[in-house]
């Protein structure tokens, strides 16, 4: 139940939010904590939801059973292939759904690593809207305006909004942004649909807080609350984009066409690496700053699926003929690296902004499309069967500064198989196998070579499970899995390279419903056993768990909004974390973590539509902790956060 954000406005417009914003904060306040219990609302599992800024579940659109799925570009817009590069605005969705286990049975074509499918919001018969203000004590403030609106006496709507934002970070760092979204629809009779769509994110100043190391073999120490060192001017900027064209026809009664053209994009005016090396316990160590250029990542993307049902009433069943591709282009590196020399934690810098002379940049190229056959059977309530076979043709060129091309070519075949069995009206199981072509990402910051992109991997996921319908309104779900993919991390010499295979198997459970009327719970568990496999292993350059990677994930969210209080709502989410490997030797590790959030809600009418109050309380226990950001490479976690906020919908 974070307020935090990594993107942010324009210092004009954070100048001008502020005396509104405190105006209007009787008025309008909160959103974070009620979309927690929208989230918890709309979740049918525990394994992952977002709604709007929120995200709960076990897995997050940036992990799933260890792995991002983001990142291996596993990402779909209403089921339809999309290469993300940015981020599809919470302006244009109602939410966004982690397909994995038993919730990826039936989705046409499953990835190893998981789907993350962006459900978009569309215009009802009615107009709607919601306004959002919210604030917290380190000085963040919040405003977010969603709308859909159908357009009188005719078949046209719109949806969208705008956000503005200003963020205060953990170590002392703050951040401005906005973003403007909007969504042009045309429906002018059942089963035909098109729309239009646009969004652009604006991050105006985002100050780059450092990354820890430590000089021996344990944490290194804890800074300063909430103090940045600086230097002020290192701070990133940067515009992402997307843009898009999706259109649906139902053909005949049996048939329907899909189309989807998606353009992603990132331009990045100034990004900066902040490290502070070599940490001793005394807090003495080494400042270093690495300054890219300009940079852009872009990517056009697209999907054309032809549908068919056909068979008995009994046995329905569907072919899907699918065409996709992308072509994405990276320009990066010609960083300069400033040497800043021996500071002590707390120190600040006084430092003038150099004037910096840039290298020559890398540029890198993918090419790839496939064309794809799946299959679906059902058989009343009794079966579910599908499966799927893909040829992929996939290149990769490689272009640095003074050296010849590279290039990475692959024509995998891709399948999958699932199915699920009701073996009584309450109980079913599950069972998948899944091969898949996936991004492997980009080298990390403090790495030798950093930003620079990785070749594409074969990865390959097999899992079962259980699905019992406990009660009208309570549902659990148990499931077993194995995934295997190549593990790359940084070697001796500083490099992200390929060490290895990694193996991540484990069980993973669900539990949600209604155990009362008044009470709505979602809890669920990862039992992993994560271990890297190879020769690096056995010589011992690796150790044999990867680096952050826990084996016991524990998460349970709960509203409760009993009868006497009249609609106030109360809620709480603890979730825990099991110790993790921190350095690839697995010399150093993260200690476990467990941390409370609470929440109260409170609706109230002050305004001619309903609206919403609600206080929330993150990190009650105010617990000091690290998080990863690489092997070897800590961060602060936020400490306690108390936030208001407010919301008006109609």
């Amino acid at each position: 139940m974070t307020l935090l954000t990594f993107s942010p406005l324009r210092p004009a417009i954070q100048r001008s939010l502020s005396p509104w914003a405190l105006a209007l904060l009787p008025v309008l306040l909160p959103l974070q904590s009620h979309a927690n219990t929208q989230a918890v609302q709309a979740a049918t599992d525990a394994f992952g939801t977002s709604v709007g800024r929120e995200s709960i579940g076990l897995y997050t659109t940036s992990s799933v059973r260890g792995f991002s799925p983001t990142a291996a570009g596993n990402v779909r817009i209403d089921g339809l292939y999309f290469d993300q590069v940015w981020s599809v605005s919470a302006r244009l969705r109602t939410a966004s759904q982690v397909r994995v286990g038993l919730s990826a049975q039936g989705f046409v074509f499953p990835a190893p690593t998981g789907i993350v499918d962006h459900q978009l919001r569309r215009p009802g018969s009615q107009g709607s809207g919601r306004l959002e203000l919210s604030a917290d004590h380190w000085g963040s403030r919040y405003l977010d305006l969603d709308f859909a609106q159908p357009l009188k006496n005719s078949d046209w709507g719109v949806t969208g909004g705008v956000s503005l934002q200003h963020a205060e970070f953990p170590n002392g760092t703050d951040s401005n942004a906005w973003n403007a979204s909007l969504g042009l629809w045309w429906r002018p009779q059942v089963g035909r649909e098109a729309l239009v769509f646009f969004s652009r994110h604006a991050t105006t100043h985002d100050q780059i807080g450092p990354l820890f190391s430590s000089g021996s073999n344990s944490l290194p120490p804890l800074g300063p609350r909430r103090q940045f060192d600086g230097p002020e001017w290192a701070a990133y900027r940067g515009v992402g984009l997307n843009r898009g064209l999706m259109l649906s026809e139902q053909l005949a009664p049996d048939w329907q066409l899909r189309l989807g053209l998606f353009h992603s994009e990132f331009d990045d005016a100034r990004s900066v690496s902040n490290l502070f090396l070599d940490l001793q316990p005394d807090g003495q160590g080494r400042r270093l700053l690495i300054i890219d250029p300009r940079a852009r990542v872009a990517s056009d993307s697209g999907e054309l699926r032809l549908s068919h049902r056909f068979g008995p009433q009994d046995w329905p069943q569907r072919l899907h003929l699918q065409l996709a591709g992308r072509a994405r282009q990276r320009q990066s590196g010609g960083s300069v690296t400033l040497d800043l020399g021996p500071r002590r934690l707390g120190e600040a810098i006084e430092l003038s902004e150099p004037t910096f002379a840039f290298g020559p940049q890398a540029l890198d190229r993918v090419h790839q499309n496939w064309l794809g056959l799946a299959y679906e059977l059902r058989h009343r309530q009794s079966l579910e069967f599908s499966a799927g076979l893909q040829k992929s043709h996939y290149r990769k060129d490689f272009a640095r500064p003074g050296q010849a091309k590279v290039e990475d070519r692959a024509a995998p075949w891709l399948a999958n198989l699932g199915g699920a069995w009701h073996l009584s009206p309450t109980l079913a199981a599950y069972a998948g196998w899944t091969r898949g072509l996936e991004e492997s990402g980009v080298a990390p910051g403090h790495a030798s070579n950093r930003n620079q992109a990785l070749p594409a991997i074969l990865t390959r996921q097999h899992d079962a499970g259980l699905r019992w319908q406990m009660g009208p309104r309570l549902k659990l779900v148990a499931g077993l899995f194995e995934v295997r993919k190549p593990y790359f991390n940084l070697d001796a010499a500083n490099l992200f390279t390929q060490l290895g295979t990694v193996r991540h198997r484990g069980a993973e459970i669900s539990f949600s419903g209604h155990p009362s009327p008044e009470l709505r719970l979602l809890a669920g568990a990862v039992l992993m056993q994560p271990r890297v496999l190879g020769e690096g292993v056995s010589l011992g350059r690796v150790g044999e768990r990867p680096v952050g990677q826990p084996e016991r994930t524990l998460k349970l969210n709960a509203v409760w909004t009993p009868p006497v209080l009249g609609g106030v709502s109360l809620d709480a989410a603890l979730s825990h974390l099991s110790a993790m490997a921190a350095t690839r030797d697995n010399r150093v590790e993260l200690p476990a973590n467990t941390e409370l959030d609470l929440g109260v809600r409170l609706p109230f009418n002050a305004a001619p539509w309903p609206m919403s109050a609600r206080l929330s309380v993150t990190n009650v226990a105010d617990h000091r902790s690290f998080e990863l950001r690489g092997s070897g490479s800590f961060a602060e976690r936020p400490g306690r956060l108390v936030s208001l906020s407010v919301s008006s919908s109609w």
